[in-house]
């Protein structure tokens, strides 16, 4: 056995979640292994859509662009029960969502983060299991066995593990995973589809029994690619999992179970073929389509299960490893990546030595019960569409988009201020449009400046530039780095970011067509921003000079009047339990 090797952070395993986990920790300069049992990524468009607050959450990270490019865009879905046209579905948002939804198969979303990653230095460790682990007060001990190098001994500071339905570190965790099984195995396929129907739109075609239960199910979602669908429908009894399909899948029984119990993810005797693809096709479809090149199928079992604990001591659990449940809405993913951003920044104040850890405990606090909503609404809808939550059209599409997550009742919320319906601490902090900089002839969004900034970030509204206010409330931000990020990294800004957002309006024109207010914000002690159309103010609905502390996940950490920012600022290190 070789010698034990020390790091920071230990993470099992390197999908979507593990990446963006391995992410958001080196991003603050923390040491991290990431390992993976498979030897590559798998070739699957399993999880395909690609929330807004996903999008958002890379944005910060400088990875929205590459993913932005690699994606479609979905404009919303298509019904049909019995052969009949339902009400068409739109994916609208408001327009200060500067994402909307998107589709990209897993292995390509696996790619982006993987490339982010290694510009910052880390690679993947595959062919690497985790076969044992212990902590102490200390750290963590982990045993790992790699293809080329047998077993070592790996010492950490903190695991995490990201490692799937059938999770090793939940397992040695002993955490329960409670839940159940849906019936039914599904088939998968990603396959080309050439048949008349608009481009960026989800079909779902179902028939109904005479008791109104389904029978007969057809969904199809696009992928990049001219005519390309990840198709899923119901499998029929000769497909029925009984022993591990190829590719890494989790031996299954008869019923579809894992040795572990779990009956979640692929699985099968026999892969389905083009002809079992097409005869749902044919049955279902709402226009005639001729199928053709499908590069991969499979069948596929779901449950829904959550554990007690998102972690113990040091030990940590994210994504299906935490959650399972079905794949309406595409929460899944999305939900798994949110989890590693949460519990990330938090590692790293903590590792630092800047939060005390009592920190951590917060990781589950927020999560779990964001988990056990997903789970819930996702097996709701699976069984009765998403007609079985009676909202308004807006809230429903933006609770979907995951814009509506809030952590108002969590251990991290300061002091709310202001009006109860704007945003407060816990909220997600809203993108805004509108913005103007003294060297810029063009007007950006909110996350255009937050961009590049993984730790903190502080806002500071103003009524009037040469308010002494804000030259204050700047220089007592300077006492407050330890919210900043840890050490300089290849592609990130270090420390904590200050802007300004000035009330248009504020002095007279300099020429004509330029923005009231310019000049005087070029004379801020911080960097500087004109709400030229005033909608910043429309959306954060500050009450004179405000303060706004944006949390690295996106969230906001507190709300404050500027004359009190010290007061706040030492609430908000309180509450992370900053040692200062």
């Amino acid at each position: 056995m070789a010698h034990t090797r020390s790091t920071d952070v230990l993470i099992v395993g390197a999908g979507p979640v593990g990446l963006s986990a391995a992410a958001g920790l080196a991003v603050h300069g923390v040491r991290i292994r990431l390992v993976d049992l498979l030897p590559a990524r798998l070739p699957y468009a399993k999880a395909v859509g690609v929330q807004p607050r996903t999008l958002e959450i890379w944005d910060r990270m400088g990875l929205a662009r590459e993913v932005v490019e690699a994606a479609v865009p979905l404009h919303g879905q298509l019904t049909y029960v019995n052969g009949v046209e339902q009400p068409r579905m739109e994916l609208e948002l408001p327009p200060e969502v500067p994402y909307g939804f998107a589709a990209l198969p897993q292995y390509e979303t696996e790619r982006l983060l993987e490339e982010y990653l290694a510009g910052l230095g880390t690679a993947i460790e595959r062919e690497t299991e985790l076969l044992s682990f212990s902590q102490d007060a200390d750290g963590v001990t982990a045993l790992l066995d790699s293809a080329s190098g047998g077993q070592e001994e790996v010492r950490a500071g903190f695991l995490i593990g990201c490692d799937g339905a059938h999770s090793a570190v939940r397992k040695g965790l002993g955490l329960s995973f409670e839940g159940g099984a849906f019936p039914t195995s599904y088939m998968l396929a990603d396959i080309e589809a050439d048949w008349d129907l608009p481009a960026g739109y989800s079909v779902q075609a179902s028939h109904r029994a005479a008791d109104g239960t389904v029978d007969d199910l057809l969904v199809c979602v696009p992928l990049p690619g001219a005519g390309r669908y990840r198709v899923s429908m119901l499998a029929p009894p000769e497909l029925v999992a009984e022993r591990p399909a190829k590719g890494g899948a989790a031996a299954t029984s008869g019923t579809g179970a894992a040795p572990d119990g779990v009956a979640h993810g692929l699985g099968g005797d026999r892969v389905p073929e083009l002809s079992d693809i097409q005869a749902v096709v044919d049955r279902l479809a709402p226009a005639p389509a001729v199928l053709s090149h499908m590069r991969w199928s499979s069948v596929f079992r779901i449950s829904h299960r959550i554990v007690d604990h998102y972690g113990e001591g040091r030990v940590f659990v994210a994504g299906d490893a935490a959650h399972i449940h079905p794949p309406t809405g595409a929460q899944g993913m999305n939900t798994g990546i949110q989890d590693a951003c949460n519990l990330a920044w938090k590692l790293a104040l903590v590792l630092r030595g800047s939060a005390g850890s009592a920190l951590l405990t917060s990781y589950d606090a927020e999560r779990r019960p964001v988990g056990e909503e997903v789970v819930g609404r996702t097996v709701r809808h699976s069984a009765q569409g998403v007609q079985a939550d009676p909202d308004d059209p807006r809230t429903l599409m933006l609770r979907e988009a995951q814009l509506l997550i809030e952590y108002r009742d969590g251990p991290l919320a300061t002091t709310p201020y202001g009006p109860a319906d704007a945003p407060q601490p816990g909220d997600r902090a809203p993108d805004c449009d509108g913005l103007a900089a003294p060297l810029t002839t063009y007007r950006m969004r909110l996350l255009d400046v937050l961009r590049g900034c993984p730790g903190h970030a502080v806002i500071l509204y103003l009524t009037d530039p040469v308010d002494p206010v804000a030259a204050r409330a700047a220089a007592e931000l300077e006492g407050a780095r330890a919210i900043g990020t840890a050490a300089p990294t290849p592609h990130q800004a270090r420390g904590l970011r200050t802007v300004a957002v000035v009330a248009p309006g504020t002095e007279p024109r300099e020429a004509p067509g330029t923005p009231a207010g310019l000049s005087a914000v070029a004379e801020l002690p911080v960097p500087g921003y004109l709400d030229t159309a005033g909608e910043f103010a429309r959306i954060y609905r500050p009450e004179g000079p405000t303060g706004f502390i944006v949390r690295p996940d996106g969230q906001l950490g507190a709300r404050f009047p500027l004359s009190r920012t010290k007061e706040a600022l030492a609430e908000y290190l309180a509450v992370l339990s900053v040692r200062a």
